[in-house]
């Protein structure tokens, strides 16, 4: 199979997989360990509510893919993706290095900054360079996005492994100090390989190769309409500020008002790529689809990252970990995700091209649809969990087990179909930025899973039914909704599936 699956795609595409595995190993294993080592009041930890801990933790995921924004603008119009992706990855290293000192909770709040500036530059770079490996689109750079998904998952499952392990029964800075040696990997991987095997890819800046869209997008009116834009979004957020819609005192109310401010930059980006980014009739009702795949992709992670923060949770407390008289660390019950998808990511990469040969392929927006009922159908299995766990039993290790498989096999109908999507869709000169535009809707899921965790305090037990219920039931309607649409939000992408 392995060799089939190289002479059908380059090994640039393998370079980046492998580059993004260790980056992943790094993010995903802090990840494990961080909600933990927040709400650790014995063992060297910061001590916090389950309200704080999540708001902190929602703050952190989500800030790390809001910044890909910024960071897919200064690919496309400073630095090109592979300078991104090198300054990224030094960042993210010494983020987790830094993280790796015990020296109180300001320099620990600094490696968190430092680690999310990082994966703003990286993460959205690495996506676009693989889709120009791809320059044709269609199923087989489906494929190849499941593949690099493959490497996401790779890295993902060692790193929680690996990291988590450490921090739970070692110390929680040994695993953070992982984290770095992790990315250290990754740097050498990207540095060697892809000075042979990306030439020529991802080193000018897009915007600097498209003369023509420059001298369209950087008229003086498109200028003034974008200042505005920005000058507008400013004084809104202020105003919420001033009076008290938000609150930026506190974890909980930074994290709301972090919502708004995503929310609110999303808003303010698609105007301005729709009204003032000299974009052609087509691209217009492209980017529309962007919009739509981008509340659906929020609304899933918000769901899918449940497992870093109440399913963490309920792991931790709520589930049955003796294995004769050996207890699991409850952070490798997360591990549950990025095992299944190499397991069924191979089949799904496979089914894509097969179906796509017999002109059957499902649409983006079905294979989305499909995601979220997936997804939802998941939290009432959680239901069926919590139910057990408010008259005091711990429930069965197979309720998260099957969770976690829904999850996986949703995620992988959603996520590498929406990065190649994402790439075919957006116009070449805001590739980068576009990327970051998808990112920033995990940002905004993320932020939610955290926020929603919050109501999972040990005080709050009884609620939990009722709160997995209402994940439940939300995304499998909106799932349903897509799936009633599908038809004309294929029409709006114009030739492109």
């Amino acid at each position: 199979m392995s060799s089939q699956i190289s002479q059908k795609h380059p090994t640039g595409l393998f370079v980046l997989s492998f580059a993004e595995m260790w980056e992943r190993f790094s993010y995903y294993g802090m990840r494990a360990i961080l909600l933990l080592f927040l709400l650790d009041n014995i063992n060297g930890g910061m001590g916090m509510s389950a309200a704080e801990g999540t708001a902190v933790y929602g703050l952190y995921t989500s800030s790390v893919y809001l910044l890909t924004l910024p960071g897919g603008w200064l690919a496309d119009n400073v630095l090109g993706q592979k300078k991104a992706i090198w300054y990224g990855g030094i960042i993210i290293m010494l983020g987790h290095i830094i993280l790796a000192v015990p020296a109180g909770s300001a320099i620990f709040f600094l490696g968190l900054a430092t680690v999310a500036i990082g994966t703003g530059l990286l993460k959205p770079n690495i996506s676009s360079i693989v889709s120009e490996l791809y320059p044709e689109g269609g199923a087989r750079r489906d494929a190849a996005f499941s593949i690099f998904y493959i490497g996401i998952n790779l890295g993902s499952f060692f790193g929680i492994l690996l990291v988590g392990y450490l921090g739970e029964r070692v110390d929680w800075h040994a695993g953070f100090g992982a984290a770095a040696v992790g990315m250290l990997f990754g740097l050498i991987v990207f540095k060697i390989g892809g000075a042979k095997y990306l030439r020529g890819l991802g080193e000018v800046p897009s915007a600097k190769t498209d003369t023509s869209a420059l001298e369209n997008t950087q008229s003086g009116t498109n200028s003034m309409l974008g200042y505005g834009l920005i000058a507008l979004l400013v004084i809104f957020l202020v105003a919420l500020q001033y009076f008290n819609v938000i609150d930026m005192t506190t974890a909980q109310g930074l994290a709301q008002g972090a919502g708004v401010i995503i929310v609110s930059i999303a808003t303010a980006y698609f105007l301005y790529i729709l009204v003032a980014g000299g974009l052609t009739r087509v691209e217009q009702f492209r980017i529309v689809v962007l919009i739509i795949l981008f509340l659906a992709i929020a609304l899933f992670w918000a769901g899918y990252e449940q497992a870093g923060t109440s399913l963490q949770i309920f792991a931790e407390r709520h589930t049955q970990r003796m294995i004769g008289g050996w207890e699991v660390p409850s952070s490798w019950f997360q591990n549950f995700q990025p095992a299944f998808v190499l397991i069924f990511a191979p089949m799904l990469a496979s089914l894509w091209i097969r179906l796509s040969s017999q002109g059957k392929n499902p649409s983006t927006p079905v294979k989305f649809a499909t995601g979220l009922i997936l997804l939802g159908l998941s939290f009432f299995v959680m239901v069926a969990a919590s139910n057990i766990a408010v008259k005091g039993e711990l429930a069965s290790p197979f309720f998260l087990t099957f969770t976690y498989f829904l999850h996986t096999i949703g995620e992988l109908c959603v996520s590498p179909v929406g990065l190649s999507s994402y790439t075919k869709l957006a116009p070449k000169r805001y590739l980068s930025q576009l990327m970051g535009i998808w990112f920033v809707g995990a940002a905004l899921g993320n932020l939610i899973a955290g926020l929603f965790a919050g109501g999972f305090d040990e005080s709050n037990i009884l609620q939990m039914p009722a709160l997995f219920n209402q994940v439940a039931i939300i995304t499998t309607i909106f799932g349903l909704i897509l799936l009633v649409f599908w038809k004309p939000i294929k029409g709006w992408m114009g030739g492109i599936h």
